[in-house]
Formats: C-alpha cells, structure tokens, sequence
C-alpha cells in the first residue's frame, strides 16, 4: 500500500446508557388511608391526572372547623367595628372618655388579626384537602404503585407512592476518557482535527448493531472528572416519540462530523505488535535493487472506517510518512527484516489471502 495523506472523517464510539429526561418521585404529601389508585401500571399520564386518593374525610372535617372558626371571627369583627364606630361617634359629645375609645379600637384590631389568622387557617385545610388528591406533576410513564388500597401513605419517610418518568425525549449518558479528552483537545490546538460548526451528528446503536435513532444533540459536558470513573461526563438527548428507548438501556454512541486533515490509514491488518510496541513493515529499496521488509514502529490513533468504508483502520499519528509502501498482507511471511519482497498492488476491500486466514 502506497502511503498517502487525506482528509478522514472521524467516529467516535462510547457505551452509553439511557435514562428519562425527568424522573420525579410521587408521594403523600399527608397522611391518610390510600382509597383508590386511579392510574394502570406503566401507562402514559398527563399532567394534572389523577394518581391516588387518599381517604378525605378527617382533612374536610378540619376544613369545616376552620371554615367556622374564620365565620365566628368575622361576626366578631363586625360588633368590634360597630362600638368602635358608636364610641367614636360620642366622641364629640365628650361622652366617653380617652381610655374608652382606645379599648374599642384595640377590641377591633384584635378582631382583625383573628380573622387573618382563621383566613389562613381555612387555607392551610384547604392544601391539606386537596392534598388528598395526588396529581401527576408532568407527563410521562408512571411506574410500579408502592402502596395499594387500603394502605396508610404517611407524610415524611413513608410517602413514596410512585415514580413518573418523562421518556420523550431521553438522555444518553456516557462518558471520554482522560486520555482520550486530552488528545483532542491536543488536536484541536495543534488544528490536525477541525469539529463541526453545528455540532457532533449523534447517533444511537444498539448491542446487536440496529440503529436506534440518528437526530440527537450534544448538550452537555461536565469539566471535571468523575473520580469513580475517570471519565469527564457527556450527555446527549434524542427525541422517543416510538419508545423504542428505555430507561436503563445499553447503547452505543457515535459523534460524528469532525475532520482530520492530512491523516495516513492503514488497514487494521498492516499494524502488527511486538513487545516493543506497534510496528509496521515497509516494502522499501534492498541491495541489488531488490525489495525487503524494513520493520517501522508507529504511534497510532484511533478507530476509522477506511477508504472502501468497510474495512476498520488505524490512523497513524506518527512513524510513516507519504510515499512510503507499507506491506499490508503477507506480513506472516516475513520471518526477519530485511527479507527479499515481492510485492503486489494492495486493493482496498479485497479478502485477505487464505495463507493469512
């Protein structure tokens, strides 16, 4: 294979993982007997539906009271005004004294406060009533019911009914590693790999290879290292309209779209490994005009499709330079550097010969 430099598209592959977009916890927000559950496990809710009932009647009983303590306070509150409008009437009939309109007016402040103070205490009943009403805070899959009917739901430790998750659209989770974060970002410096204006095209791959979704987006990469993994964190998000994404899900992750310019490839096969590294052999000029292998060690990069678009290939980031012919088949049959070659064309896409097989 005659070396030459071109530009290659890159592909960056991780394993990620799915997760829903929103996770929310549904829980009691009082204490109650659960009466009915309104929703069907695993089904799609809306914002606002009904989830659970709890059993109403000691929260309506306590809206009641308050509802009659916040009418006596009001009664109160007319009479308070009514002497404290006779007494200021006397006023200039030098009737009543000083002392006199000063308790009539307190007597009326008094009696406004206990009116604000019943207004909110018909109030604090009313969230507690309604609280027996447990609603679907977003759309999305409510999950597996915690307690059934005729359970107790208690506010604090014990009130988790339920999760809801929003599944459209969905996250994937993955994550770079230092190594390989550090090397593009050293690329980027260098200007051997330009990214793409508009952003990484994010594609989703199953285990099995079938494709999943093509539209996603890049929205987040953390700056610092997660210390448990030794990755920096990236997310990407997908629309889920078919839910064919679920929560928990094994995927692999393709970015796709950067470039590197004047790059060397070589198909896997011509990349072999001693305990010194990674060499190749090149086809180069002997004695007597003859061709011999000439062993090269490399520094190699990462992953590509070659030029066929089949054939998985290494880039080379340094150890040849174009022009050189590298050997790529027949490699099993150089027993020692410096052997006599005699070297074909190399076409891309062709089987391996069976003697390498």
């Amino acid at each position: 294979l005659d070396i030459e430099a071109r530009d290659v598209d890159l592909v960056y592959e991780y394993v990620g993982q799915v997760s829903a977009s929103r996770e929310v916890e549904i829980r009691a927000r009082v204490t109650g007997i659960i009466e009915k559950r309104h929703y069907k496990e695993g089904s799609e809710v809306k914002e606002g539906s009904l989830l659970f009932q709890l059993e109403p009647s000691f929260y309506e009983v306590q809206m009641a009271q308050a509802q009659a303590e916040l009418a006596s306070a009001e009664a109160e509150l007319k009479r308070a005004e009514r002497e404290y409008n006779r007494i200021r009437g006397l006023t200039s009939k030098t009737l009543v004294s000083q002392n006199e309109i000063d308790e009539a007016e307190s007597m009326r402040d008094l009696a406004q406060a206990s009116v604000m103070l019943a207004q909110a205490r018909v109030k604090s009943a009313k969230i507690n009533l309604d609280y027996t009403r447990v609603t679907a805070p977003i759309d999305g899959i409510a999950g597996r019911a915690l307690k059934v009917e005729g359970g107790l739901a208690e506010a604090g430790n014990d009130s988790l009914l339920t999760t809801l998750a929003q599944i459209n659209p969905v996250y994937v989770d993955f994550g770079v590693s230092e190594s390989e974060q550090l090397g593009i970002r050293r690329d980027l410096r260098e200007g051997s790999v330009v990214l793409p204006p508009e952003g990484f095209q994010v594609t989703l791959f199953s285990s099995g290879g079938m494709l999943l979704a093509q539209q996603g987006k890049l929205e987040f990469q953390d700056y610092k290292i997660d210390s448990r993994t030794g990755n920096f964190a990236m997310r990407a998000t997908f629309p889920n309209e078919e839910g064919l994404l679920a929560p928990g899900q094994f995927v692999k992750v393709e970015l796709r779209g950067a470039v590197r310019s004047n790059a060397i490839v070589l198909p896997q096969r011509a990349v072999l490994d001693d305990p010194q590294g990674q060499f190749v052999y090149l086809a180069a000029g002997g004695d007597n005009g003859q061709v011999v292998a000439m062993k090269r060690p490399v520094q190699v990069g990462q992953w590509v499709n070659n030029a066929n678009g089949i054939e998985r290939a290494w880039i080379i980031r340094s150890g040849l330079e174009p022009g050189e012919a590298v050997v790529v088949d027949g490699s099993a049959r150089i027993f020692f550097p410096g052997m006599p070659l005699a070297p074909t064309p190399y076409t891309p896409g062709e089987p391996k010969p069976a003697a390498e097989n």
